[in-house]
């Protein structure tokens, strides 16, 4: 098959970094694959695993621009003859919408979040078929726009069980990075993203005050990020620490490349998003490495823990509650990295997702 995934961008983000490795695949398999976006650094990437790349400016949501580019768009599809069109947003959606017109091309979009509800993003349900990446990302889609059942596929993002195994680890780096922020013999409770108000660090932070009272031993690092626009709430949580005198406690970590190295040298992982995740990467990703995750009981990740097996569901905000399960975490024991490869694989993704590429040709 000739297949086109069309994305805003190609810099970091999960969207992106799902793109990058279904292309990958896809030439693995013998498809031939190109993607089309504005660029960005994962386009080396793209070219080096064997996948073709074609900038054309599918990004800006400028009206009075529409018409040119989807003229553009529309003379890349009728050079291309592709078999499959993936579209990733909401923009090159639009843009697909109105330059397939009179050619024989089949559209799949994958939704890949809780967009606000309205005419614009309803374009992401009118593909001939439908990927979700979440159960969760289904009924919103079916509540709101009515999207016909047999159109819709719920494709889990897939997790790469080469990068996130537990035997494929840089072993140095955890010894490291252990020695570097004093964690040998600590309990440590790690929460990963950048820093935003929507991962609701107050309530991680107060429940690390709350559960330090019981376990002497826990250390809490925040890896992440802080963007320019993020600072005055950086300063916040800095300003947090001093008063709950948690500064021995509590690690900024900044953003780590050896994301799996993270997630294996911590005795559990917490997401505490005020927002619902689409999916929850790396809630999977931590379980894999047989750590168990405390997450908030919405979205995605409802879909990957199994409470009291391989972590916790708490609610939104509740201090006390994620105290409690911080504590009761160090109980948990269980094969993560299978559970992940029976259910929430890389491979498996791709299957299916050539599945439902098969289903509408």
């Amino acid at each position: 098959m000739k297949i086109v995934q069309i994305l805003p961008e190609l810099n970091e983000g999960g969207v992106e970094r799902g793109t990058v490795e279904l292309s990958r695949e896809f030439v693995k398999l013998g498809h031939e694959s190109i993607v089309i976006s504005c660029g960005g650094r994962l386009v080396s990437q793209i070219e080096a695993d064997g996948g073709r790349h074609i900038k054309l400016d599918v990004c800006k949501k400028n009206p009075f621009i529409a018409p040119r580019k989807v003229y553009q768009l529309r003379k890349v599809l009728q050079d291309l003859k592709p078999d499959i069109v993936h579209v990733r947003s909401r923009v090159p959606a639009w843009l697909c919408f109105f330059a397939k017109r009179g050619l024989d091309i089949k559209i799949v979009s994958t939704v890949h979040g809780f967009n606000s509800v309205n005419f614009y993003s309803s374009i992401m349900a009118k593909a001939d078929a439908v990927i979700c990446v979440s159960n969760s990302i289904k009924e919103y889609i079916q509540k709101h726009y009515h999207t016909q059942e047999e159109k819709i596929t719920v494709i889990p993002r897939g997790i790469d069980l080469k990068l996130f195994n537990p035997n494929n680890l840089d072993k140095q780096f955890i010894t490291d990075f252990k020695k570097q922020y004093d964690l040998d013999d600590k309990f440590i409770v790690s929460t990963v993203g950048r820093i935003t108000q929507l991962k609701d660090l107050e309530t991680f932070i107060h429940a690390i005050a709350i559960a330090k009272e019981t376990m002497p031993q826990i250390k809490a690092l925040i890896v992440g990020g802080v963007h320019r626009d993020k600072q005055n709430y950086f300063e916040s949580l800095k300003d947090l620490l001093q008063a709950l005198h948690l500064d021995d406690e509590v690690i900024f970590a900044g953003s780590q490349i050896k994301v799996a190295e993270i997630y294996m040298l911590s005795n559990v992982v917490v997401s505490a998003s005020k927002k619902p995740e689409s999916f929850g990467r790396s809630v999977a990703e931590a379980i894999a490495m047989n750590t168990p995750v405390i997450a908030t009981n919405h979205g995605g990740v409802k879909d990957i823990i199994k409470d009291g097996i391989n972590g916790y569901l708490i609610n939104v905000g509740d201090v006390n509650e994620l105290a409690i399960k911080i504590i009761e975490s160090k109980d948990l024991k269980f094969d993560g990295y299978k559970y992940i490869t029976d259910n929430f694989s890389l491979g498996q993704m791709v299957e299916k997702t050539l599945k439902v590429y098969k289903g509408i040709l």
